[in-house]
């Protein structure tokens, strides 16, 4: 146990040293939700508050999902995943490194873009069960994101694999149009994709005055998380058979 916990710190940390600045985490993780919140911020400032729990989840995806693109498909190109291998640490400790990594880059976008909207646009929220909230979804997307580049090689395969879930999850899942007002068919599918529950989490936590329990939210992103799990080590196994 000591082992898998020291390695997964050290691939933590290596992770976030080599790789996070790099064009595909620094354009997906940060520039593109950032010009998605303006774009909308400036078709409609007035309106643009209710469409900030939407954008935060937003970006937790995006940044989550980029950076597993870029610390799971480089080091598959380059060969340098299977190094770890030869730690005396197990195959879901190092997926749990690479998890973790990509929630820790998602958790940094998240609170910048969150602090921002608090502190510029009146956007209040109940801050411990904010986090309640944003830790289980960046994990659930993290590891949808790792789940889904271990079955290619290339980071521009990566990317261009998470693009239709993620751009499917942006318009289904009320990050821009209301579940409520959507088809009867529609509202059936948002509830199984894990965006939807991150944003009736965060609306939930803050002052526009929805009704549900951030906890059930919660709950169920963690299933989402445990969902993606053992099939994404039982991929990444697979890989160095």
């Amino acid at each position: 146990m000591s082992d898998n916990l020291r390695g997964i710190w050290c691939i933590i940390a290596k992770d976030m040293k080599t790789y996070y600045l790099k064009p595909p985490a620094v354009s997906w993780g940060m520039v593109f939700p950032v010009t998605w919140t303006l774009a909308f911020y400036l078709r409609n400032p007035v309106d643009f508050k209710g469409l900030i729990p939407g954008l935060i989840a937003m970006t937790a995806l995006f940044s989550t999902t980029a950076a597993e693109a870029v610390v799971i498909n480089f080091e598959l190109r380059l060969g340098t995943l299977e190094r770890l291998l030869l730690a005396p640490i197990n195959m879901t400790a190092i997926l749990l490194g690479k998890i973790l990594g990509g929630t820790i880059f998602g958790f940094i976008m998240s609170t910048i873009v969150t602090v921002t909207c608090a502190l510029f646009l009146d956007f209040h929220l109940n801050w411990p069960s904010f986090f309640l909230i944003l830790l289980p979804s960046l994990l659930a997307f993290s590891t949808m994101g790792s789940l889904l580049c271990l079955l290619v090689r290339e980071v521009f395969e990566a990317q261009t694999l998470l693009n239709l879930p993620r751009f499917v999850m942006v318009f289904a899942s009320g990050v821009v149009y209301p579940i409520e007002f959507m088809p009867r068919f529609l509202q059936i599918f948002a509830h199984i994709l894990p965006l939807t529950y991150a944003v009736k989490g965060l609306k939930s936590v803050s002052d526009l005055g929805t009704t549900s329990l951030p906890a059930l939210h919660a709950a169920i992103l963690l299933g989402f998380f445990t969902l993606f799990l053992f099939p994404a080590v039982k991929l990444l196994g697979k890989k160095f058979q």
